[in-house]
């Protein structure tokens, strides 16, 4: 016997969710076959067969949450179960023909197989997310329209169905108990007011229970749940201090404008993680990790940037390796890459481990200021927000216009010092507002 067993599949990964599993006891499977698929704090990942065999059983059922280590299938491996494959097939194959007019039952049983197969292809349009929150609500996916993306499943869809689901069910019920409660009796004054003074302390108890039936439902389980113990983590270990610094960003854009009229199309983001690889370069403090245990501070030497990305499922912080070893366009093209993985789920554990110093652009959402959470155990986060026009008085007392972008650094004040941090802005500052440095400083 082989026990399938959830190992760890990502950095600091301690347990997963059972989402879905792609065989059933008998199935005989090959060596590498996806066997289930799990879902982490940080993606969703199948875990493939050790061995081919046959699937003897199916220890944990869908959507429970198990630690690393937990056996999951049990495979009984051998040549004897591989060989019964072609066997089956064959004699599946002519049963059908030789029952096709005589017992009714057995045509209904082998035609209503492959319709469960696809069904399960149709699950494809929705995230692992999402048919999640169905399988919770107890929701057939299949009976749900999709209003995303070529007919996607949201998870709008899902609370939509379970909403108008329950409210039907409520209405129901309601004109059921309405049914059955008997007419009022004719009461005396007296009867009135006892009545009266026992209901005084009912409200209280039935004002909890209305918003219940109302209130629609987010689990809290999965990656949410692992982004609140990280965040939480970080806020209660970490002293942070959020420094906040203007950034003129006039030169950089005119650049870029310059560029794309060559055909060239770079993110600021892109020049954002240039310079700040300059910057650590020269403050290697805020590209270090706090070692308690053994009362250290490791500087670390690889240029690791981490990029907090929103998606569907909750915020995911890809990393982009060795920035410092990339040029402008290469870190652009990376970016690209990277967010679009995440947005589709397809990140693999590689490419979220190892970050040394996390980015968050949320100035396309129109953010202004804010007080970063560190991704622990970092030293730093910056923040970047929205870059608007401004009047702006010069070092000649002249207004003018100038487009301004706020940024939020928050760092470990157990590890580096204000002053350090306004210097490590400072230096980045000045390669954004000066991009003709540019070619002298990457030479």
């Amino acid at each position: 016997m082989v026990e399938v067993k959830l190992h760890d599949i990502g950095e600091g990964m301690t347990e997963g969710e059972i989402i879905h599993y792609f065989v059933k006891v008998g199935d005989t499977v090959k060596v590498d076959q996806p066997l289930v698929e799990v879902q982490t704090d940080k993606m969703v990942a199948e875990l493939p067969s050790p061995a081919a065999g046959k699937v003897k059983d199916i220890v944990i059922d869908r959507g429970t949450t198990v630690s690393v280590g937990t056996t999951l299938i049990v495979l009984e491996a051998g040549g004897s179960a591989a060989a019964e494959t072609p066997a089956a097939p064959k004699a599946e194959a002519p049963a059908p023909v030789k029952t096709e007019a005589a017992p009714g039952p057995a045509v209904a049983v082998q035609t209503a197989t492959p319709p469960k197969a696809s069904t399960e292809k149709k699950i494809i349009i929705a995230a692992p997310y999402t048919r999640k929150i169905a399988r919770e609500f107890g929701v057939d996916i299949n009976d749900i329209t999709g209003t995303g993306t070529l007919g996607r499943i949201t998870v709008e869809d899902i609370y939509k169905f379970v909403k108008q689901r329950d409210g039907m069910q409520q209405s129901e019920e309601t004109k059921a108990v309405v049914a059955e409660v008997p007419a009022p009796k004719a009461e005396s004054k007296q009867d009135v007011q006892k009545q009266e003074a026992r209901e005084v302390s009912k409200p209280a108890a039935r004002e909890v229970s209305k918003p219940a039936a109302d209130a629609e439902i987010i689990p809290f389980r999965g990656r949410r749940k692992q982004i609140a113990k990280k965040m939480t983590q970080s806020l209660y270990t970490i002293p942070h201090v959020t420094h906040f610094e203007e950034i003129d960003m006039t030169e950089l854009l005119n650049y870029r404008k310059d560029l794309k009229e060559m055909d060239i199309n770079v993110s600021a983001v892109a020049f954002f993680i240039k310079a700040i690889t300059v910057a650590l370069k020269q403050f290697p403090v805020f590209n270090a990790k706090l070692d308690e245990e053994n009362e250290v501070i490791r500087l670390e030497k690889e240029y690791n940037i981490g990029i907090a990305t929103d998606t569907e499922d909750g915020l995911i912080v890809p990393v982009i390796h060795h920035a410092d070893q990339l040029s402008v366009r290469q870190i652009h093209d990376k970016l690209k890459e990277l967010t679009k993985k995440a947005q589709e789920g397809k990140l693999a554990p590689a490419d979220m481990k190892g970050g040394t110093f996390t980015i968050s652009n949320v100035g396309p959402l129109g953010s202004i200021g804010a007080t970063p959470i560190i991704n622990h155990p970092e030293t730093g986060l910056i923040a970047f927000h929205k870059t608007k026009k401004m009047a702006v008085v010069t070092d000649n007392d002249e207004i003018v216009v100038r487009s301004i972008m706020n940024l939020s650094m928050a760092f470990d004040h157990r590890v580096a010092d204000g002053a350090t941090a306004v210097a490590f802005t400072n230096r980045f500052k000045q390669l954004i507002e000066n991009p003709k440095l540019w070619p002298i400083e990457l030479a």
